[in-house]
């Protein structure tokens, strides 16, 4: 965190100096935002490939976002890391309710009870979410999700699906299976673009919404939780919608790269 008081000691003048040339000159050194630029040599062509399912579907097919639920519940962080199990955290105290002049409160230390995995597809154009949990998230229970998909959506659709590059999406035995049943449609979002699947935003709302301050004492309470959660979603869907297009993206990525590779002034 930069302070004020720590800049005015350094350079000589008063805390009150240092803040107006922050004012002045617009600068709020306490936000920082995160980036990151793919690497991915097939940027390009995967982007304009997805958002290409967002702006324009195909006819007569279902454009599913598919990912394993991210972990959450840890205090204070945030990770993306696809496949990495949900915790049924408990709280090592009880808090205190929100009230008139005092926010909730919760302890800072937890106790884990266990761990699942939330598979979710989200229907890009209803907003539905077919879901699954499961306790791991190997190739094993991916093809059991691609089976229950498969199961639920009607036979005379195709499936346009979403994914990261998560190596079980990629396994030996899903390819196979995926040759065998060819109205599956895989769509692989660029290395580091996970922003790119929208189902990361349905997962955000479910952390923030449901998971982030719950109390889950048991793995089958925090399952319970999810599903309640989904179902609540799903009786009254509201879809995200996609409005950046793929031209609007790739030139504000060549802007960041400029920028990026631009030696910066000391």
């Amino acid at each position: 965190m930069v302070d004020a008081q720590h800049g005015a000691g350094g350079a000589g003048i008063s805390e009150a100096s240092v803040r107006r040339i922050w004012r002045a000159h617009g600068l709020k050194p306490h936000q920082v935002r995160t980036f990151k630029l793919s690497r991915d040599p097939r940027f390009q062509e995967k982007l304009e490939d997805i958002v290409g399912l967002y702006l324009n579907p195909p006819g007569h097919a279902i454009v599913l976002c598919a990912d394993e639920k991210s972990q959450t519940g840890v205090p204070g962080k945030r990770s993306l890391l696809a496949g990495v199990e949900i915790q049924a955290l408990d709280r090592t105290q009880p808090g205190l309710p929100m009230k008139k002049g005092r926010c909730g409160t919760m302890t800072h230390d937890y106790k884990r009870n266990g761990t699942a995995t939330l598979f979710a597809a989200l229907d890009a154009l209803e907003g539905q979410v077919i879901s699954m949990c499961d306790d791991r998230h190997r190739h094993r229970e991916w093809l059991k999700f691609l089976r229950a998909i498969d199961d639920i959506v009607p036979e005379d659709r195709q499936i346009h699906m979403i994914v990261d590059n998560y190596a079980t999406h990629k396994h030996s035995r899903v390819q196979r299976r995926l040759d065998r049943h060819p109205r599956f449609h895989m769509h692989f979002t660029p290395t580091g673009c996970s922003w790119l699947n929208m189902v990361e935003r349905f997962f955000r709302d479910l952390t923030e919404n449901r998971l982030r301050r719950g109390v889950f004492r048991s793995v089958e309470e925090l399952i319970e939780v999810i599903f309640d959660y989904i179902d609540q979603h799903n009786e009254n869907p509201k879809p995200f919608i996609w409005t950046a297009k793929a031209d609007d993206i790739l030139e504000k990525v060549k802007r960041a790269r400029v920028t990026f590779h631009k030696p910066q002034s000391a």
